[in-house]
């Protein structure tokens, strides 16, 4: 067995990084170093740097060449959220169609070039479905054909389910190179309502002296209706528990819309932007969460300041992956990069699957 205190860690690549809630996730559970990331967005890169240090290039990834390891160093593993907005189930999907849509394959080019022996890709619930299912065929069937081959599996998480103060829905794309042999299975939710389980962590243990973090934690001005509007709303509900014929009714065409927390479960899913009250609401207090309760929620320690304006704040936390939520997946692969597993055959499992009609693959990958 390897000497861990000796090990100078996994080396991890980030790509579209954000503010670095992955990383974070990885780094947490011991042994994971991010070498190198990449993100577009200014305010982004500047909080991961300033967590992470001077490893972020700042840049359209399209630009970049990760077949030069004088501009982007090997690495273990490479992980990353894709961007997800083109298969995002809040708004159209156009999924591989959409301009956003195939920047997938950008995190497809630095597999190819760095050949890590995992990676993990990030994104939301619609790209399972997005182009009736054609869109995660492709990413698939095109992350299996780098050589030496990857064996991949998608798996939806709700991130409540492994600790996190939030139900928040994800994939998981999970792609093992075939010559390791390491077998890889998507781990059991820790958190629940069914016996053995923990109990779900609620908005009120996530939000317990709060107010006493310094940063990222302005209060938001708002409007005197806004404030009634929002005192009409109980725990945990949302705009419909306005009736129709109130002078304070509003539409709204999402759940979102003037959602107020209930401190006795897990928070709705926290969103990156949006105006018509999207923001998240308190209770009992009537007003928007503040940045650092939104953090909370998404499982970021005290220590982890955001950098640039309220709306940017939100952004970046919104965007971003819980850390909390990646621990058992950072702590499923740990044997693969410490050597500390039994081969399997991964070429046969490969070519048993590829036999297979995809929906029947798909059920069995996705489990």
């Amino acid at each position: 067995m390897p000497n861990i205190q000796k090990m100078k860690g996994i080396r991890v690549l980030s790509l579209f990084s954000g503010c670095g809630g992955l990383d974070l996730g990885f780094e947490q559970v011991g042994d994971y170093r991010t070498v190198w990331a990449n993100d577009f967005k200014h305010e982004a890169c500047m909080s991961f740097e300033k967590h992470f240090g001077n490893i972020i290039v700042e840049g359209d990834i399209e630009k970049i060449n990760p077949y030069s390891n004088k501009d982007v160093p090997d690495c273990d593993l490479i992980i990353g959220g894709f961007p997800c907005q083109d298969f995002s189930i809040i708004w159209k999907q156009p999924g591989l169609n959409g301009e956003r849509g195939n920047l997938y394959k950008s995190f497809l080019r630095f597999v190819d070039a760095k050949k890590p022996k995992a990676f993990v890709a990030e994104n939301v619930k619609g790209i399972l479905t997005a182009n009736k299912k054609k869109a995660i065929k492709q990413i698939v069937e095109d992350f299996q054909n780098i050589s030496p081959g990857y064996l991949v599996k998608p798996h939806l998480y709700d991130f409540a389910e492994y600790g996190v103060p939030e139900y928040r829905e994800r994939v998981l794309i999970v792609g093992i190179r075939l010559d390791t042999g390491f077998h890889f299975e998507h781990p059991k939710p820790t958190h629940g309502d069914k016996n053995g389980l923990l109990p779900f962590v609620t908005v009120g243990e996530a939000l317990k002296g709060v107010e006493e973090v310094p940063f990222n934690n302005e209060h938001i001005n708002i409007k005197e209706r806004t404030k009634k509007i929002i005192s009409l709303i109980p725990e945990g509900g949302n705009f419909t528990a306005i009736p129709v014929d109130s002078p304070y009714y509003v539409k709204g065409m999402i759940s979102h819309v003037y959602r107020r927390i209930h401190l006795g479960e897990p928070s709705k899913t926290i969103i990156a932007q949006g105006g018509g009250g999207t923001w998240g609401y308190h209770y009992p207090e009537p007003r928007p969460l503040t940045n650092r309760e939104r953090a909370r929620i998404q499982s970021f320690p005290d220590d982890f300041e955001f950098c640039g304006s309220i709306t940017e704040v939100r952004r970046q936390i919104g965007n971003a992956v819980p850390p909390v939520g990646v621990h058992a997946i950072a702590c499923a692969l740990k044997p693969l990069f410490l050597g500390t597993y039994t081969k399997v055959d991964l070429y046969k499992q490969q070519e048993e699957l590829i036999k297979l009609p995809f929906e029947e693959r798909y059920r069995m990958i996705t489990q």
